[in-house]
């Protein structure tokens, strides 16, 4: 007899454990989205690096500014004053310019009256007043991004403010895909009786990009012996993560375990306790990992999210696993065998999250995919869970 499902968190542990990260390399700022940030980054300098003005206005002494004072020159954004502020004077200043020398506080536009070359504030001032300090955002030194942050546009824009030109980021994961099934045919291909479009290689490429990783073309075999295990001897010599969709049930077609024992690849486990993607399939050779996913589309997508993006992630040095959410279902569901990951809309509603399916749940429905949030968590068992009751979520990424 096989060994029992694994619970989903028992498998993503065996997974997660299996992940090293990979080496580090130098990347350019404008090829870091998404990528994982390998080491700390340290502000090379103070953020913003002088003292400059919060406002359009005029650079003056707070002090003295109750009086006209005349406008004696101008310091722009990029192009600081040439001279510094006297007694009884004003130098027109842009938001971000550097204050002059002997400046303490900006008057506002909307603040100022001018006339005959002289400005006068109709607003009183303090010392400080419209003023962006040196270093009032970050401290030359200060750890600014910690390593395995994911580098999304905020970290990419924060990280060229504090100094750096490039980043230095776990590589790439390479992610062969290999698509089993005699019915598979191209996008947009004109299907003959039997035969489906092949919509998870798109998916999965998709998938992987998302996580950070670098998918090579997927690859198409036919539900033969041999030729599932020549797609997947070559896929294990090109990739750092191999994931085959389809051929991993217990059909008189599906080839995908026995070519994976041949090739050398241990299985670390077979079958999770989840509904959709009961035969999802994990293994390893040295440092290769394999995934083995279920072929219907909803199966696939499911499966990916959970066990080979947390590889993906895990690889790169990020945090592998989401940070998970509390929410009431919408509707009332039925309880399965199995836990259930439903694909859900999430909604706030009288002061809670609520989590609404997006339709039929089936694995094959993959319309139960759109405009889904994330994955809600069901437990297995007889009856149904009522709606209001309370589930644990995912945001899909």
């Amino acid at each position: 007899m096989p060994d029992a499902p694994l619970t989903i968190a028992a498998a993503r542990e065996r997974v997660v454990s299996s992940c090293a990260p990979l080496a580090a390399e130098p990347v350019a700022i404008e090829d870091a989205l998404d990528r994982a940030l390998a080491e700390p980054l340290a502000a090379a300098h103070d953020v913003p690096p002088f003292v400059n003005s919060a406002m359009d206005g005029f650079a003056v002494r707070a002090a003295a500014s109750s009086g006209p004072l005349r406008v004696v020159g101008e310091s722009r954004a990029g192009a600081p004053a040439s001279v510094a502020l006297g007694a009884g004077e004003a130098i027109r200043i842009s938001t971000g310019a550097a204050l002059p020398e002997g400046a303490d506080a900006v008057l506002r536009l909307e603040d100022a009256r001018e006339q005959d070359g002289a400005v006068v504030a109709t607003a009183q001032l303090a010392p400080g007043a419209n003023v962006r300090r040196a270093g009032e955002d970050l401290r030359a030194g200060a750890i600014v991004l910690e390593a395995g942050a994911r580098l999304g546009a905020a970290e990419l824009a924060v990280a060229v403010g504090a100094g750096a030109g490039s980043l230095r980021c776990a590589r790439r994961p390479r992610v062969a895909i290999v698509c089993t099934g005699d019915e598979l045919r191209p996008p947009g291909a004109e299907l003959r009786p039997g035969e489906i479009h092949n919509s998870n290689a798109p998916m999965l490429v998709a998938l992987a990009a998302r996580a950070g990783a670098l998918a090579l073309p997927p690859v198409v075999v036919r539900d033969e012996r041999p030729a599932t295990e020549a797609a997947l001897g070559e896929a294990l010599t090109q990739a750092d993560v191999v994931v085959a969709s389809g051929g991993v049930s217990v059909g008189p077609h599906d080839h995908a375990k026995d070519a994976l024992a041949a090739l050398g690849v241990e299985q670390h486990f077979w079958r999770v306790d989840l509904q959709p993607g009961k035969p999802t399939w994990f293994g390893a050779r040295e440092r290769r990992l394999v995934f083995g996913l279920p072929g219907n589309p909803v199966s696939s997508f499911v499966t990916f999210t959970l066990f080979a993006r947390p590889a993906l992630l895990a690889l790169q040095g990020a945090a592998p696993l989401p940070a998970r959410l509390e929410a009431a279902l919408g509707v009332e569901v039925p309880r399965r065998g199995r836990e259930q990951a439903l694909r859900v809309r999430l909604e706030a509603r009288d002061g809670r999250l609520v989590a609404t399916p997006t339709g039929a749940q089936g694995s094959h429905v993959s319309s139960s995919l759109l405009g889904a949030d994330g994955l809600a968590f069901v437990a297995a068992g007889e009856g149904t869970a009522a709606a209001g009751e309370k589930v644990t979520v995912e945001r899909l990424a």
